[in-house]
């Protein structure tokens, strides 16, 4: 299904109310084109019934909300919502990762860490005030969602942090590839939506390597981990490629940056001389786990070897990276811009960007119009359509469409 047929499905549904986007300091770049991109939408739409009441405010060029984001000197802060949200159906897009953003305390200079954040979105949502027709937050990278379970005297923070939402009047929630999202099952009524970015991640390398083969003799799909293996299985299957899997084995006498360290990488799966592989993972953090599996499987003489990550949080920096790919370790590293990415990341030889503002765009727009969102959460049909086309060498329309689309 193309995307013109996807968003006709909602010319004609009734909007649950006037849409507003929040755009939290920390979102600004992907909000923007957000915002861009829903206005396209709707600006192609002909609606032969746009002139009634309940579609009020529904062609705009500009959905976002004026709000206001204080810090005082002492580092304490407040959300100032500027617009009326009253009976608008209210969007807050917030990158808890984003580490770039700054505010004085005391004199200092403090950089803004995901619990000032977390922080600053639950004064937006009290600054509503209840006023909103419904409220959605989306939080591509899940706070906390590493420390999603307990296994001693510990803190479940991920499981707290959904609990605070649910209790400020939130509605709904978005992310994309949730660490485990099984701590929906800390609120098993409210509404919880875990998207995932494969399609993205087939465009970019299919697009950056035309002479690739996809299917299950030439292209193996690696889960770094068993925590990962389903999001590998899916892919693999869409496209018709072979799997494998690495077990880590770690060291749990010790723990070293609050996680037992990795002794080795055990890999099972097929033999992969002369292969093109691509692992798939949700971050990218330190670095050091995906680069000790990406020469693993170089030294296991594979062909091309892709790491494709939803985050790309680069805590170390890209130095590793630059040394990795120096070293024929890898070809390249693509990952999302749902969090943010520092500009010297950005400028690296070995770096891919899979855009994901329309994908999200479109979500919110499914949301507004409380369409299933079936189609879209799973984009099967998508990745199969794009591959065929790869597969039957139509370079000419291929390339066509990748310069006059997004990815979705």
């Amino acid at each position: 299904m193309s995307d013109i047929e996807l968003h006709q499905q909602l010319e004609r549904r009734i909007p649950v109310a006037p849409l507003g986007l929040i755009i939290m300091p920390s979102a600004q770049q992907i909000g923007e084109r957000v915002n861009n991109y829903i206005a396209g939408f709707r600006r192609n739409f002909d609606n032969i019934i746009k002139g009634e009441s309940s579609f009020a405010d529904y062609q705009k060029d500009d959905y976002r909300m004026n709000v206001s984001a204080v810090r005082f000197g002492t580092g304490e802060g407040k959300g100032v919502v500027i617009d009326s949200p009253r009976g608008k159906d209210i969007y807050i897009l917030t990158d808890v990762m984003n580490h770039s953003l700054t505010y004085k305390m005391n004199g200092f200079i403090n950089h803004m860490s995901p619990d000032d954040h977390f922080q600053a979105l639950k004064r937006m949502i009290a600054a509503i005030q209840g006023k909103a027709a419904r409220i959605t937050v989306v939080m591509p990278f899940l706070y906390e969602g590493r420390q999603h379970k307990r296994s001693s005297r510990e803190s479940l923070d991920a499981a707290m942090m959904l609990d605070e939402l649910v209790k400020m009047g939130v509605d709904n929630f978005i992310t994309f590839d949730a660490h485990d999202p099984r701590i929906q099952n800390v609120a098993p009524l409210f509404s919880f939506e875990n998207f995932i970015s494969p399609y993205q991640f087939l465009r970019c390398i299919i697009h950056s390597f035309p002479d690739i083969v996809i299917d299950k003799d030439h292209f193996v799909v690696i889960s770094p981990d068993e925590g990962a293996l389903d999001r590998a299985v899916y892919f693999a299957n869409v496209i018709g490629a072979d799997t494998g899997m690495f077990y880590k084995r770690r060291d749990y006498s010790r723990i070293v940056g609050g996680k037992n360290p990795i002794v080795a990488h055990e890999f099972l799966g097929t033999d992969l001389a002369g292969k093109d592989v691509i692992i798939m993972d949700d971050m990218i953090s330190s670095g050091g786990s995906i680069l000790d599996t990406a020469k693993q499987l170089k030294a296991m003489n594979a062909g091309h070897v892709f790491l494709c990550t939803t985050f790309g949080l680069f805590t170390d920096g890209p130095e590793a990276f630059d040394e990795a790919y120096a070293a024929g370790g890898f070809d390249r590293v693509i990952t999302t811009n749902l969090t943010y990415l520092p500009p010297d990341v950005l400028d690296r030889e070995w770096f891919m960007t899979a855009d994901m503002s329309k994908y999200i765009a479109t979500i919110i727009d499914f949301y507004n119009h409380n369409a299933s969102v079936n189609s879209v959460s799973t984009p099967t049909d998508k990745i199969h359509e794009a591959l065929a086309n790869f597969n039957r060498r139509e370079q000419t329309a291929f390339d066509k469409e990748m310069l006059e689309t997004t990815e979705f």
